[in-house]
């Protein structure tokens, strides 16, 4: 009801707006918007560093696999890993007019020296590299998206973008949508699959379930990790319901008998779309490259893979690798909103209730991560930062709701957010080699491999030659390529005399 103006009263003023309120109010107005600026921005950061660096040692094996497919239609260099993300980074060079060079296979590093082939063809590296690595920008913008849709359907729009902003700065998810692997294509696609599950429960209506099913089709296409990953995921979401919730169990029987036909439906999709990545291929079963990967996966996780960690060297891994890897390698700043988003979690805050998905979906890939015998770098459990960007994410925006009343509250999360910026931003463009303050100054003597030297820094290496005026360099290198004749190197001697 207006009230009646006084005579002679002064005229009526706004009651100032709270700092919070207002912050949140821009975001919920703006968030769309300020998503894509952050993806842009993020995007330009990513492709400013594709001629810094040099190959490192698994893009061009990757490569070589794509290209085959491409110009071929096989898929025999190795079956290992799935086709998707090796043929979306062969697919530059392919229309560049770059195929297969035919290098024969009689080693393990043929495959490697094929793709070699394939980067010095024509005699414009730098512009084939680049190519490469730009087939994997689309999968960091669909992981974006992930995120973004994610934050928005189960929090607010608010915390959507912030969740966007925290992912969009890590380094390590930087340094991986930079690089033609496989990582990123797996970090994208496993969080689709994981929302399109929650939304196909949630609605299960068939085109829910086509979609549930192209996601983790695309999934399994992108990385074999999908089939641990995304069961231990839903699992422990599936627990935290029941826990929290806890549904008669006649009620979750017939919900689940509801489901059953549309669940048919999105598994026939990732069936078809799978062997569809594979080209359809038949021999005694559908896509025996599928199998046969499946195989050798299992074969290399039972074998082992040579692995460093505070200072100790193992073929079985560490079971504290992965979370002594996710405590250097990503900024303080977001492991204390990540902290502060479970902590919420857990303590079952009613504007928390969402939050029991995106922390299952991280703590699933971290729980197979402790049991896993092939311990070489943050990338392969990269998807865990969905999960936890949406966790921080709210955090940041519940801490600015309590920041009305408590303004400490307010400067406690400006300092964190800037300081997260600052680390990001400060680490262009060695995002590969990023570790945290907790690693000191020497963390080569935490981690190695693809957590800080995968090889990236030959071309600067080369320049820091010349500018020395070297000769002549004593060096085993543990990467295949053309260091002399494609680097400018001066002659290299590898026969070291070892003293012990």
């Amino acid at each position: 009801m207006k009230q009646q103006k006084r005579r002679g009263a002064p005229p009526a003023t706004a009651a100032p707006v709270p700092l919070p309120l207002a912050a949140e109010g821009f975001l919920e107005r703006h968030g769309r918007g300020i998503a894509v600026a952050l993806v842009v921005v993020a995007s330009i950061r990513i492709i400013a560093t594709y001629t810094v660096f040099n190959h490192t040692y698994d893009e061009p094996a990757h490569i070589a696999c794509g290209m085959e497919w491409l110009d071929k239609g096989v898929y025999r260099w190795e079956p290992q890993h799935p086709p998707l993300a090796r043929v979306a980074t062969a697919l530059g060079p392919y229309l560049l007019g770059t195929r297969c060079q035919n290098t024969p296979n009689v080693d393990l590093a043929s495959m490697t020296k094929e793709g070699l082939a394939i980067l010095y063809y024509g005699h414009h590296y730098d512009l084939t590299l680049a190519l490469a690595r730009l087939g994997v920008l689309p999968f960091f913008w669909i992981a974006c998206l992930v995120v973004y849709g994610w934050g928005r359907r189960y929090f607010t729009p608010s915390v959507a973008v912030v969740a966007v902003f925290l992912f969009s700065f890590l380094p390590p998810v930087l340094a991986h949508a930079g690089l033609a692997t496989t990582d990123m294509a797996l970090t994208a696609f496993l969080g689709a699959a994981f929302l399109g599950a929650l939304i196909w429960v949630e609605r299960p209506t068939l085109g829910h379930a086509a979609l549930f099913g192209v996601c983790t089709g695309l999934a399994m296409l992108s990385k074999f990790s999908t089939l641990v990953f995304f069961p231990a995921g839903v699992g422990l979401a599936l627990a935290w319901y029941v826990v929290t919730e806890r549904p008669n169990p006649g009620w979750l029987l017939g919900a689940a008998r509801k489901r059953l036909p549309s669940f048919g439906l999105a598994v026939l999709v990732a069936c078809l779309l799978t062997w569809a990545g594979y080209r359809f291929s038949f021999s005694k079963v559908p896509a025996p490259e599928l199998f046969q990967g499946i195989q050798d996966v299992m074969r290399h996780n039972a074998e082992g893979h040579p692995s460093f960690l505070l200072g100790e060297r193992s073929n079985t891994g560490f079971w504290y690798f992965y979370p002594v890897v996710l405590a250097v390698k990503t900024p303080i700043a977001f492991l204390l909103l990540a902290a502060g988003g479970v902590t919420f979690a857990v303590r079952k805050r009613e504007w928390f209730r969402c939050a029991g998905p995106p922390l299952a979906f991280s703590a699933g890939i971290v729980l197979v991560g402790l049991f896993t015998h092939i311990n070489i770098g943050v990338r392969h459990i990269l998807p865990v930062y969905i999960g936890f960007s949406l966790l921080a994410a709210a955090a940041a925006v519940q801490w600015l709701e309590l920041g009305r009343a408590r303004k400490w509250i307010l400067i406690v999360v400006a300092v964190l957010v800037v300081w997260l910026a600052g680390s990001s931003l400060l680490s262009h463009p060695d995002y590969l080699a990023y570790f945290n303050e907790l690693a000191g100054g020497q963390p080569e003597n935490i981690l190695v491999d693809s957590d800080l030297d995968w090889g990236q820094d030959v071309k600067r290496l080369s320049a820091r030659l010349h500018e020395a005026g070297a000769q002549q360099l004593t060096w085993v290198p543990l990467q295949v390529t053309e260091f002399e004749k494609e680097f400018g190197f001066p002659p290299i001697d590898t026969h070291m005399d070892v003293v012990n």
